[in-house]
């Protein structure tokens, strides 16, 4: 569904040299890497954000950046993206921050009542009361349920891909749990292909088909759950420690 080819991109230095990665149809993969190793900036790619230096990004065999502006607008069209902040329009109410994730096309064609319809279904999907929130602004609303908003947009034009920058960033490990948990389901219901970039290897292990470890600029490991915990890698096992103790830390800072 998604291939990274020989990626490479610097800004003042080097951030990724020659990632090279498959996504397949269907599955969830987790991106997971130490702090400023680029897990960001390579999923941006994947919708043309940031532009490589060097190499592409295919979806479903078409370019992302030899394809053309038409074909760029039917691969966005496939993809939903959970920003890192949510992202939402500070402006905008819940309804219309989360009617922004359906196409502009498929939009024309609905009804005012359909369009609400699939909004209050999306809010409903994540766990938010349409009725109390649907009206609000961004601003009135927790952290956990801006994350949840912005769930609700990445899916709410039924999407084949969904891109999720660390969705569990500034949560605690209740809400974290709880965005883990809506991933799964939403995965399951959609079968859509996701990829999320995070730094809760925990988490990741526990949604994950696969991981994929970034390292130095390049794929470092690549495996299932299972074959993550198990390598003999030492860069893996000092991360999966090194993890392991900052959620135990977490745990206990909220006790």
């Amino acid at each position: 569904m998604v291939e990274y080819i020989d990626i490479h991109k610097t800004f003042d230095v080097p951030v990724l040299r020659g990632v090279t990665l498959t996504v397949n149809t269907g599955e969830t993969l987790s991106i997971v890497g130490p702090s400023g190793t680029g897990k960001s900036v390579l999923l941006k790619t994947t919708l043309g954000l940031i532009t490589p230096d060097r190499g592409d990004v295919r979806i479903d065999g078409e370019s992302v950046f030899f394809g053309g502006p038409k074909v760029l607008r039917e691969i966005r069209r496939k993809v939903g993206y959970v920003f890192q902040n949510a992202a939402l329009f500070d402006s905008m109410t819940v309804y219309e921050n989360v009617a922004q994730g359906i196409g502009e096309e498929e939009l024309k064609s609905l009804s005012r009542r359909e369009v609400a319809h699939r909004v209050a279904d999306a809010l409903e999907h994540v766990n938010l009361s349409p009725a109390v929130v649907m009206g609000k602004l961004p601003s009135e609303l927790s952290g956990g349920m801006r994350k949840r908003v912005g769930l609700a947009r990445a899916f709410v034009g039924r999407p084949q891909i969904i891109l999720y920058d660390e969705p569990v960033t500034g949560l605690d490990p209740v809400n974290s749990a709880l965005v883990h948990r809506l991933i799964e389901r939403l995965d399951d219901e959609l079968g859509a292909t996701s990829i999320v970039v995070t730094h809760d290897v925990e988490g990741a292990l526990a949604i994950s088909d696969r991981l994929a470890l970034l390292e130095g600029g390049k794929i470092r490991f690549v495996g299932t759950p299972d074959e993550f915990r198990r390598t003999d890698d030492p860069l893996v096992r000092s991360f999966l420690d090194r993890s392991a103790a900052m959620a135990s830390a977490e745990t206990l800072e909220i006790h």
